[in-house]
């Protein structure tokens, strides 16, 4: 009989210009080989080519400062085709990485369930630590990056699979959901995963009276006062939504009572009580594109409302948000360094993986 193939190891495309990462380099460095820096000059070429981009945004970035971001736009996009790599990048994001050089965008659940659907060879994660660990999680022969490892989260860091174990032997039998927003290591240690977007669906789908829901204790007293079932919280919050109040909030409906609030459900429940919908960050841009308000406050990180805004510039967005310092220490240089050094690789324990994948999954594949 003839031989119908010959079949060879699957290797990711390395570009030709590419030279041997040197001694000590990341293992992503070592199997795809470095780069040259790109040619960062802003000139009429440079201008030109990324003029239909800056359309996208000029409601929000002023033209002086298009300068300084379009040659490393310019250089990311090129990059990211050579290297075969595609830019997932959360909400919160700021507008030149969101909208000049993101290939999917959304909340933890629409990025998770993109990740999974990806075919590059490389992930660039536009985010913070743990939608990169989630990235990997389901990915785990793919290349995750994220261009600052430090960008971290207060609601990750405020529990850890330690925690987890002694909420089990505390309250034996019940099941434990995890928001998204926690490391690899809890998420191995949970039944099931969830988002804000998905986080009742979830909750109601275990068939169980009580549920532990961590680590976030307003989304966790959000998600009880909509089921019957009984919540066992812990004691975790975000540092950007905690910081709103429903004292300052009122000062600016009193200014406009035609005013319309929305607000992010990790916020205090003074702050839901005096907003006008509640939803994740998905579910807070779909009301923005449906109702279309004159004007309107979104209770959420503040680089939402600038990519909201760039799309909608008929909407009038009143800005009382807060910064998260973790999303912003991803920067376009940081992107462009990522692509040409392969750093920083996103690396977990392959036990931990394993585990933590099946509860990721489990949130993925619910249905109503």
């Amino acid at each position: 009989m003839p031989i119908l193939a010959i079949e060879s190891p699957v290797t990711s495309r390395v570009p030709s210009t590419a030279i041997p990462a040197p001694a000590g380099s990341t293992a992503a460095a070592r199997k795809h080989g470095i780069v040259p820096m790109p040619a960062l000059d802003w000139n009429e070429q440079v201008a030109a080519e990324t003029a239909h981009l800056y359309e996208r945004i000029k409601g929000v970035i002023p033209a002086v400062e298009w300068p300084v971001f379009a040659p490393y736009v310019k250089a990311i996009n090129e990059l990211k085709r050579t290297r075969n790599a595609v830019i997932l990048a959360h909400n919160y994001q700021t507008p030149e990485i969101y909208n000049c050089v993101a290939d999917i965008v959304g909340d933890s659940l629409q990025l998770a369930r993109e990740a999974t659907r990806v075919k590059a060879d490389i992930i660039v994660q536009c985010g913070v630590h743990f939608m990169a660990e989630t990235a990997k999680i389901l990915n785990p022969d793919k290349t995750v990056l994220i261009p600052d490892s430090r960008a971290g989260c207060s609601l990750a860091e405020a529990i850890t699979g330690a925690d987890v174990r002694l909420l089990r032997a505390r309250y034996p039998g019940v099941p434990v959901v995890a928001y998204v927003n926690t490391s690899a290591d809890v998420k191995a240690e949970v039944d099931i995963c969830c988002t804000s977007s998905n986080a009742l669906q979830v909750v109601e789908s275990l068939g169980s009276d009580t549920v532990i829901f961590l680590p976030d204790q307003y989304l966790a007293k959000y998600i009880a006062s909509q089921s019957k079932v009984k919540i066992i919280a812990w004691k975790g919050s975000c540092e950007v939504h905690e910081r709103f109040t429903g004292d300052e909030l009122r000062i600016y409906r009193d200014s406009d009572p035609n005013l319309k609030i929305i607000a992010h459900p990790e916020c205090p429940p003074d702050v839901i009580a005096e907003s006008d919908f509640t939803g994740s960050t998905a579910h807070m841009i779909d009301w923005v594109r449906r109702e279309r308000p004159k004007r309107v406050v979104m209770v959420t990180e503040c680089s939402m409302a600038d990519n909201v805004q760039a799309e909608l510039p008929d909407v009038q967005f009143v800005r009382p948000c807060n910064l998260c310092p973790h999303m912003k220490r991803i920067t376009l240089p940081k992107i462009l360094d990522s692509l040409v050094y392969m750093k920083e690789d996103v690396v977990i324990d392959s036990t931990v993986a394993e585990k933590a994948r099946r509860s990721v999954e489990r949130m993925i594949n619910l249905r109503n």
